[in-house]
């Protein structure tokens, strides 16, 4: 593995937000829609990102300090810094061959990439790429024998860690994919082809790798599913909705670390700790799932604290900078992941695209780091200002 890989980047795109732009340019509507979108009316996909931002930082710029280091020390590995690539679904929908080239830099860089059960490769080529470092996340699947199955061949993968996913009971209304033909079943609209046509750069890498697949899911779907038949696959292989009884036999079946994903309340987490996982990730899928809902920020500072000592607490969901994972750090979070931000990365910049995003965030990261004054990521917490 590559330790503390030279940080290098395109200097035209030196934030998330230039990525996003460039990325709206080059992929198609529907597809960039897909990844930038949250649901109902986007008020939680938005609140995520601005109550993170209204975390202060207090620097001590007469404190001795030589420098300050990202390294941060997770489930018995140690990695280059406190962020990690979150899962995210048809990844390959975006940019062809995306989870590979994320995977790629993950490893690279030694941050944790997570596949995601629906994402578009497999959890043997994934962990090929990262020599047995990638992290697995599971859908919770309707039958046990399929259950089964794929947590055997993480294992068999040697993936470190498996992260259920506890926040998608029901699929997310998202009226931009229903507009656009991307809900169950989905569909592919004259509208949708025009949309490929005027991106031919975006059309021929996908004529190149191939339509994307669920990689993971092909030794259990049925051969040659037309886009209706997928659907009533999806909907009959996965059952999303999470409890103890369902907990207590992956928890006997896999002997690596087990996280919960999608947390959002202490007593979810009280029962995580009592099932014995081994942390949680406080995340509301990003927006996607409940507009209704907190922003990740403020449930993660009250889990923090009453459980800080008793699991990892990490979070995700809002994140789209060096500064916003310092300020989840700040407020309790022991590790952070980001899944939109590493999304616009590569639709922006292709094979590029996760090597750029990655060294565009240790750089801003260590900037913050600097500044304040903070020695390590387990310091952030005293730069907290508190409210």
């Amino acid at each position: 593995m590559t330790k503390n890989k030279k940080l290098s980047f395109d200097y035209r795109y030196p934030s998330v937000e230039d990525l996003r732009a460039r990325a709206k340019k080059r992929i198609p509507k529907f597809a960039f829609e897909y990844l930038d979108g949250g649901c109902n009316e986007d008020i939680n996909l938005h609140k995520n990102t601005a109550e993170i931002r209204k975390v202060e930082l207090l620097p001590y710029y007469l404190s001795e300090h030589s420098e300050s280091k990202m390294q941060t020390k997770l489930f018995g590995h140690t990695y280059d810094a406190p962020f990690g690539i979150a899962p995210v679904g048809l990844q390959g929908l975006m940019w062809p061959n995306a989870p590979e080239i994320l995977a790629k830099a993950a490893f690279e860089h030694n941050i944790p990439f997570v596949l995601s059960t629906v994402s578009t490769s497999s959890i043997e080529r994934i962990s090929e790429i990262t020599e047995g470092q990638a992290w697995f996340q599971l859908y919770h699947p309707a039958k046990t024998e399929v259950r089964d199955d794929i947590i055997k061949r993480a294992g068999a993968a040697e993936c470190p860690v498996l992260v259920i996913l506890s926040d998608v009971p029901t699929f997310g209304f998202r009226p931009r994919d229903i507009r656009n033909g991307l809900a169950m079943p989905p569909s592919m609209s004259i509208k949708n082809i025009l949309q490929i046509l005027g991106k031919p750069h975006w059309a021929l890498h996908t004529l190149r790798h191939g339509q994307p697949n669920f990689e993971t899911l092909r030794p259990y779907m049925p051969k040659n599913l037309d886009l209706k038949q997928l659907g009533q696959f999806m909907d009959q292989t996965f059952s999303g909705r999470l409890n103890e009884e369902r907990i207590k036999p992956i928890r006997e079946l896999w002997k690596g670390k087990l996280v919960l994903k999608g947390v959002a309340n202490e007593a979810d987490v009280e029962k995580a700790v009592q099932l014995g996982l081994d942390g949680v990730i406080v995340s509301n899928h990003g927006g996607r799932q409940l507009d209704a809902g907190e922003s990740t920020i403020k449930p993660l500072s009250r889990i923090a604290k009453t459980y800080g000592d008793q699991i990892k607490v990490m979070m995700d969901s809002g994140l789209r900078s060096g500064p916003d994972i310092a300020r989840t750090l700040a407020s309790g979070a022991e590790f952070t992941f980001m899944g939109r931000s590493f999304m616009y990365g590569v639709s922006a910049l292709g094979n590029k695209g996760g090597d750029h995003t990655i060294s565009v965030l240790k750089t801003q990261l260590q900037q913050v780091m600097e500044q304040i004054c903070c020695q390590n990521t387990k310091d952030f917490p005293r730069h907290l200002v508190q409210v």
